[in-house]
């Protein structure tokens, strides 16, 4: 069966609900999304009968209207993520073979750009600003003008659409999946969290990510739930729409979890219909998920996932966080997972040395939904398999019951002194400090350790440094030699992406470059 199939079963059940409502109040039935969806297919395929179409814009109608449109042509709608500049969105634009955009008002100039760059057949624009220059046609003009009650016929591709990675390590990359693969993942979401017709889902994080679409967006979809789409995260406009249209549950990364409890706090809104939360993307603290339970809801759904896998891997089910609380839970339906001895990013783990109870390792995972490749990247691709293993590249715990506490990444691992110190475990004994709200733990070259562990931590309050590096000599769980030998004590929100990861090339390139460049030491220098 293929994720097509299923929203079609929707339609034939469920056509007069609702299917999606805007924050400005636009909303569509299912048999309105259906056969809106059907003539931009048959519009798009008169431009461009063998190419994709890409779409630039934020959460809106248009936007979801297009990732079913894709499907019904068999040419995927390739999800361009708008934070990107012009140069890199050409470029996925011509690694995708796509040759038309769909753009709103917030992208418009940038659009207009990337069409002038790349040379695209056509630009259709979704939105009430005056584009005078007849470089695009509008949204409303495009869909009415074609049919929208014959689909095209479909490709022999059955293609879903192309996501591109978040690039935190690498520039993106081009990943396909088709419509049989996006089925089981929407499918196994359902299950990990009994979604139902009655469901009011608030999408508050950008569609274009894997973890919104497969996670999020179409499992409500193939159940007939509503959908209520904010165009862009605003925390006081997210819980305003919770309580309006009573809301049952939420996507929330943990950066964006985090500022919902603390603003529920201050404007005790009714959001008692708020039912769960789904998270992920990040390491969520037993502090964050108490937080939540406080002030939002207690069913919190930890999650674990990669784009190349689809929507998660493994998820911790609201009743496990007790007893195994930061958790991302175990395998998923669809997954087979292996933690295997870690090995450095430029060696294949072998998939046969699997760690035992209370071991740290890899994470590999196969299923028959995960992807197979990137497009016109073979090297890279020649890296993410190894003996048909999808390669994470994410280091795990693993305690006595077979739960995941995901550590860090390999490719962040800082070796110092012989020893291996990831990260996110730094980061996870810094966030307990009162005083500190974020924290970014980097490695920076030394001439005697080879790396020392560094720390950029963002607070509120007047920390020092001294005070930090104390914290983390009482800290019982955190090794001498994990411990940071320099500190930068700044209010400046760290830069992060949209799921919450931490941009460390960005950290320390903007609060260590002196001390690479041979400037000056950062502020606070522990060399204990």
């Amino acid at each position: 069966m293929n994720y097509l199939d299923g929203f079609e079963r929707t339609v034939r059940c469920d056509g007069g609900d609702t299917a999606v409502v805007t924050a400005d109040g636009a909303e569509r039935t299912y048999d309105e999304l259906d056969r809106e969806s059907t003539a931009f297919a048959n519009a798009v395929h008169e431009r461009i009968p063998d190419a994709r179409c890409g779409t630039l814009a934020r959460n809106g109608v248009e936007t979801i209207a297009s990732m079913i449109a894709g499907q019904k042509r068999g040419r995927g709608t390739v999800q361009l993520p708008f934070r990107a500049g012009a140069d890199e969105l050409v470029r996925m634009l011509d690694d995708a073979d796509a040759d038309g955009i769909l753009f709103d008002d917030a992208n418009a100039d940038l659009a207009l750009d990337v069409v002038e760059r790349a040379g695209l057949e056509f630009a259709v624009h979704a939105g009430d600003a005056s584009l005078d220059d007849g470089r695009a046609v509008s949204y409303e003009e495009f869909v009415a003008d074609a049919p929208a009650d014959a689909v095209v016929e479909r490709a022999d591709t059955d293609e879903y659409g192309v996501f591109y990675t978040s690039g935190t390590t690498s520039r993106p990359k081009a990943v396909r999946f088709d419509q049989e693969s996006m089925w089981l993942g929407a499918t196994q979401v359902v299950m990990e969290m009994s979604i139902e017709p009655s469901d009011v889902a608030l999408v508050t994080t950008p569609w274009y990510h894997m973890v919104t679409s497969d996670a999020w967006i179409l499992p409500h979809l193939l159940t007939g739930a509503t959908l209520v789409l904010q165009p862009t995260f605003e925390p006081d406009e997210a819980l305003e729409l919770v309580a309006a249209h009573d809301v049952t549950g939420m996507l929330a990364v943990p950066t964006q979890l985090d500022v919902l409890a603390e603003r529920q706090a201050e404007l005790d809104l009714d959001v008692e219909t708020l039912d769960y939360i789904r998270t992920g993307g990040a390491v969520v603290s037993a502090s964050l998920v108490e937080r939540a339970a406080e002030h939002l809801t207690e069913t919190v759904y930890n999650s674990y996932g990669m784009t190349e896998g689809g929507p998660n891997l493994a998820y911790a089910h609201p009743e496990v966080q007790d007893e195994h609380t930061g958790s991302v839970g175990r395998e998923s339906y669809a997954w087979e997972l292996r933690v295997v001895d870690s090995v450095p990013p430029d060696e294949d783990p072998n998939p046969d040395a699997i760690v035992g109870p209370g071991g740290t390792g890899e994470i590999l995972a196969r299923c028959e939904g995960m992807c197979d490749g990137y497009l016109n990247d073979p090297e890279a691709e020649d890296d993410l398999f190894v003996d048909g293993w999808l390669r994470t590249h994410d280091v795990a715990d693993v305690d006595e019951g077979g739960y995941l506490y995901i550590v860090d990444r390999v490719d962040n691992m800082i070796l110092s002194g012989g020893e291996n110190v990831y990260p996110q475990e730094v980061e996870q004994v810094l966030l307990e400090h009162g005083s500190v709200n974020d924290v970014g733990v980097v490695g920076l070259d030394d001439d005697h350790w080879g790396e020392v562990v560094a720390a950029v931590v963002s607070a509120n309050d007047d920390v020092a440094a001294d005070d930090l590096d104390q914290f983390c000599v009482a800290h019982r769980s955190l090794a001498n030699f994990k411990r940071p030998r320099q500190y930068v004590v700044t209010t400046d929100d760290l830069p992060r992406t949209d799921t919450g990861t931490l941009e460390r090339a960005t950290v320390k390139e903007r609060f260590f470059s002196a001390v690479r460049d041979g400037g000056s030491r950062a502020e606070g220098e522990n060399t204990t």
